[in-house]
């Protein structure tokens, strides 16, 4: 399969070994519903492999009306993939799930979600900070009308979050974008990476009238808690929920999905420069 043939959401890439291993939200009906996640096997970031189903949400009484944004990494010499699915309370929430392989299967790993119960939140990503993991997510708009990005540490073995979580920014504090058609500023997709001069950056996503974009900001302290400065944006050509990665040969990449239109979605692939103060998308 081709870049363009795969409809996939929110793509993310494990590089091991030589090979990439490409993960997603199905892309049918904005991922609800969709029953699980797969994995795509490839070595040129443009041909890959049938899909390879290895996390079965119905198996596990997890496929409700969201099967989002999984995200596949390596921890502690096993894998293990953050994903957002409803809770039985009708909220949404962040689990974790655990597989000896990229290619599965996986199974929960976590009791119920990571994210507070009473919140609606979603994307919740993985960063190990001297040695300690959070997990970094969002509390959605739909419930607070201005989304904010979180982190709350987690416990060692993943399946547990310790203490409350303290709010890293505010979805309008974006660079130069309003609020939404519905008055609301969106928050999704964070991403955490440590770049050149030990600048440690995050790519989060929003979602203006002008279009669906990819945000940068970079933290003041070089730590997860921040505080957080906006950087003028990496994409904004409808296109965003994307993650950092290094190619088979050190290249810093960056994925991201578009079109945002449902079922149209597919992973784009672009070359990304760290100049030690900024990043910027370079082929």
């Amino acid at each position: 399969m081709r870049n363009q043939e795969i409809n996939i959401r929110d793509p993310f890439v494990l590089t091991e070994n030589g090979q990439y291993y490409l993960c997603g939200t199905r892309g049918k009906s904005f991922g609800q519903w969709t029953g699980g996640f797969d994995v795509y096997k490839g070595t040129d970031l443009e041909h890959w492999s049938d899909p390879i189903p290895v996390f079965d949400s119905a198996h596990y009484g997890l496929n409700r009306s969201c099967n989002w944004a999984p995200e596949l990494h390596k921890y502690n010499g096993r894998y293990y993939i953050f994903a957002t699915f409803e809770q039985e309370n009708g909220n949404r929430g962040t689990w974790s799930l655990v597989g000896d392989s990229p290619e599965g299967p996986f199974a929960p790993n976590s009791d119920g979600p990571l994210t507070p119960e009473e919140w609606f939140s979603l994307d919740g990503t993985l960063w190990v900070e001297d040695g300690v993991p959070y997990l970094v997510f969002c509390h959605e708009h739909v419930q607070i009308t201005n989304g904010t990005v979180c982190r709350v540490e987690l416990t060692p073995d993943l399946k547990r979050p310790v203490g409350e979580p303290a709010v890293l920014f505010y979805g309008s504090e974006a660079y130069g974008v309003p609020k939404n058609e519905e008055n609301h500023y969106v928050t999704d997709g964070p991403f955490l990476y440590r770049g050149k001069n030990d600048r440690l950056y995050m790519i989060w996503s929003t979602c203006p009238p002008t279009g669906y974009y990819q945000g940068l900001c970079v933290s003041e302290s070089g730590s997860v808690k921040g505080p957080w400065t906006q950087l003028p944006p990496l994409y904004t050509k409808d296109g965003g929920h994307g993650m950092l990665f290094r190619d088979r040969n050190g290249g810093l990449r960056l994925t991201l999905h578009s079109p945002n239109a449902s079922e149209q979605e597919h992973p784009v692939f672009f070359r990304v420069e760290d100049n030690g103060e900024r990043m910027d998308i370079s082929g």
